[in-house]
């Protein structure tokens, strides 16, 4: 007896149409009839946030489907899409769709039984899923009908978000069929066709987000930061449109801060997840190598049980304030790593073992910072081990054409992902401890009625935090402990070779990397007094590079370097602030839109509020970005810099 032939899927029908304006889209949305369609309900507005995943290797997309993961105030649920459509010579979309319940802080196999949930264990088994682009998106919707035919109408506000870094922003009309006859959708079609304010799409909002970061990536010059699964896109294979870098993603922004002042905001840009951390007082120059021992006896060299991936920790009490600090790394041997108040890089370094200076240090203060992190009880632990790993990755774009590519991927992927699981902590903590300072002069009744805003924030948080506890138990960040640690324990491990002739001591490149970084900084000046927010987010990122390259070697440099540094972290932190003050307007924004239907009125206006200090927060720092311009491309600045360089 054969078998019955399994059910047929779900398949999603709609019509996508991108606007060329956005007046086109409000025409549409509040029209009383269309090709016959006439409104049944009204306009309703929803936020959603949509994290689209796959396995490391696109499992998922070479089997012809899209996974998504839609996170709403009440629920997650993921959805699996076909990414291959139903040959047609209309403008209809055609696509396989299957819908279950998910959980954002664990795998599929600990989600409740579904269609979707099996067919994604199908496709990726055990291998884990990894994000590839979060798409978040205001949308507009309301349902027409038309006879027993109902279709829903959406507008949709979109933000594609890669590494908390906006790579693309659009708008899109899209008409789905909700119940009815399909044929019913082809006079709608046509008036959407005939509408020069529209232009047909041809692939889904995940096609259009991966043509945007493959644009983002060739334009920057570097391999992807993300996985890219082969999913081709029409608007890619035309050219399509490029997507603009953007400062701010919304509705969950991402912390890079000063040690001494919060920020919640961070770039797919290594410089622009880096925390700012004040100018230090300028030592003079001397060698501080790090010093590197095999425990013996005791503690020391039992270890690390499965429990804590973490190395044990013998810090001086002044290492919370850049002293002496020792930890003991995970593995049989269980070496240590000892490093003193700076790196230590000199100007006849070799440009490597400069870098493996730097790394050796911010990787043991990282280390420092790990217990403290686990235990949750003092949110700076957690912010300064997230700026070691920034300041690690900043050293890798420095130094690391210093290195063997191949044989150093690994330990920058890994950086990196753990560098992401501390920002997502670390930014709501940002968001809260400012959120919390204004409400405390508050009234009692205006205090309670912030509360809303305050819980879905802690929840976030708290999530947040289980995904990164869950990394730093893994395996693989053990592993990646030991080997790491090895790399930056050994001269001239994976080191690139060079000749006697070439450039390759810190004397001999540095003011060229200087310079460089310099001229990317002067660059904005004829653009300054128009500059948008996302144009001040760059300069800031600049600015970055420029303070970092200055830091990493200032040992090497003349005591100048100190009043370098200290006037373009003040910059740095102006800009900070005012990156600040625009993703907390817009992440306040969203939480009323998203949660207008359940809010008090008292609770309303509390928010709104907030949203208005925060607002003129924003305005008052672009009309005063002037002054700290200044102390960077001013006369002074510039002549220090040169009898800066010439000490090398």
């Amino acid at each position: 007896m054969s078998a019955s032939p399994a059910a047929p899927r779900p398949v999603e029908i709609e019509l996508k149409y991108r606007l060329r304006e956005e007046a086109a889209g409000d025409r549409y949305l509040v029209a009383e009839e269309l090709a016959g369609f006439v409104p049944i309900t009204p306009v309703r507005s929803t936020q959603l946030e949509d994290r689209y995943i796959d396995t490391a290797d696109g499992a998922l997309a070479r089997a012809g489907f899209a996974c998504r993961l839609r996170q709403t105030a009440k629920s997650t649920t993921v959805s699996v899409k076909s990414t291959s459509r139903r040959p047609d010579a209309s403008g209809i979309h055609r696509r396989e769709e299957l819908e279950g319940p998910a959980d954002r802080t664990s795998g599929p196999r600990d989600w409740p039984p579904s269609d979707a949930r099996s067919l994604i264990l199908e496709q990726a088994g055990d291998a884990p899923l990894v994000e590839l682009v979060t798409i978040r998106q205001l949308r507009r919707k309301r349902h027409l009908q038309s006879g027993d035919t109902v279709v829903e109408l959406s507008l949709d506000e979109v933000d594609a978000v890669a590494r908390s870094r906006v790579v693309e922003r659009f708008v899109e009309l899209e008409v789905e069929l909700v119940q009815g006859d399909e044929s019913q959708l082809s006079g709608m079609d046509e008036l959407l066709a005939d509408d020069p304010a529209l232009v047909a799409s041809t692939g889904s909002k995940l096609e259009s987000a991966m043509a945007a970061i493959r644009a983002t990536n060739g334009r920057k010059g570097r391999k992807a930061t993300i996985p890219l699964p082969d999913i081709e896109s029409a608007d890619d294979a035309e050219g399509g449109s490029r997507g603009k870098d953007a400062a701010r993603s919304r509705p969950a922004p991402s912390a890079d801060a000063a040690p001494d002042r919060p920020s919640a905001t961070e770039s797919a840009d290594p410089a622009a997840e880096d925390e700012a951390a004040p100018a230090e007082k300028q030592s003079p120059p001397k060698a501080e190598t790090a010093v590197v021992e095999s425990a013996v006896g005791g503690d020391e060299s039992a270890p690390v049980g499965r429990s804590s991936a973490s190395a044990s920790v013998e810090a001086s009490p002044s290492a919370a304030s850049g002293g002496e600090v020792a930890v003991t790394l995970p593995g049989p041997e269980a070496p240590r790593i000892v490093v003193g108040k700076t790196p230590g890089v000199l100007a006849d370094d070799h440009i490597a073992e400069a870098g493996r200076k730097v790394l050796r240090f911010h990787f043991a203060r990282m280390l420092a910072r790990e217990a403290g992190t686990r235990d949750g009880k003092d949110p700076e632990d957690l912010h300064s081990m997230r700026v070691a790993t920034r300041r690690q990755r900043a050293a890798w774009r420095v130094f690391g054409s210093a290195f063997r590519p191949g044989r150093t991927k690994t330990y920058r992927a890994n950086l990196r992902d753990v560098a992401s699981r501390l920002g997502a902590v670390r930014d709501l903590d940002v968001l809260l401890e400012a959120a919390d300072g204004y409400r405390a002069d508050l009234p009692t009744p205006e205090q309670r009625a912030l509360e809303p805003l305050l819980s879905g924030w802690r929840t976030h948080r708290d999530d947040a935090r289980k995904l990164l506890i869950r990394e730093l138990d893994s395996d693989g960040y053990r592993r990646w402990l030991e080997d790491y640690g090895e790399f930056v324990r050994h001269e001239g491990l994976a080191v690139v070779p060079v000749a006697p002739t070439q450039p390759h001591r810190v004397r001999d490149t540095a003011a060229s990397q200087i310079l460089t970084a310099y001229q990317g900084v002067r660059a904005y000046e004829p653009v300054l007094r128009w500059a948008d927010v996302e144009t001040l987010h760059e300069l800031r990122i600049a600015g970055k590079w420029l303070r970092y390259t200055l830091e990493f070697v200032r040992e090497a440099l003349s005591p100048e370097a100190a009043t370098l540094i200290a006037r373009v972290t003040a910059m740095q932190d102006h800009l900070g602030e005012l990156n600040d003050a625009d993703v907390t307007s817009h992440m306040v924004r969203s939480f009323l839109v998203e949660n207008a239907g359940t809010l008090s009125t008292l609770e309303s206006a509390a928010i709104a509020r907030y949203l208005v200090v925060r607002e003129k927060d924003l305005a008052r720092l672009r009309r005063t970005v002037g002054a700290p311009w200044r102390g960077v491309a001013g006369m002074a600045f510039r002549r220090s810099l040169g009898r800066t360089i010439a000490s090398l």
